[in-house]
């Protein structure tokens, strides 16, 4: 039984599942949006937005945490200088998963797209009031 066990297993192993995560996020980061599958996606996000919420703090020891586990120098910079104060005032949900209508050839797994969140809201275009 799994009592009280968080995560997912993606059939990897510790090492594996941690090396993709790591190099998911760092694709995030980087492209601010990626193409995966769900469950990975899932996982993703979570991993991310904890990195994200650490950045926010601006600690030298929030720093070092975010290069330990992402492992990417170029896409920890990016997280400090770029997205920890575009979502300075957001209280979480930085992220978002869009399911595709698209499924993977090999095992017919659906696909979805995980991007991150603008935080500028395009208002709409108010409307010429009639006289």
């Amino acid at each position: 039984m799994r009592h009280l066990k968080q995560g997912r297993k993606l059939g990897r192993t510790k090492s594996h599942r941690l090396a993709t995560l790591r190099a998911l996020a760092a694709s995030l980061i980087e492209h601010e949006a990626i193409t995966t599958t769900v469950p990975k996606a899932k996982e993703a996000r979570r991993y991310v937005e904890r990195l994200i919420t650490t950045a926010r703090q601006g600690t030298l020891a929030g720093r070092r945490l975010v290069a330990s586990r992402l492992a990417n120098e170029t896409a920890a910079k990016k997280v400090f200088e770029t997205l920890a104060p575009r979502y300075a005032t957001r209280p979480g949900g930085y992220t978002r998963i869009v399911k595709l209508a698209e499924f993977r050839i090999g095992d017919g797994t659906q696909l979805c797209r995980l991007e991150l969140v603008d935080k500028v809201v395009k208002e709409k275009p108010k409307k010429k009031e009639k006289k």
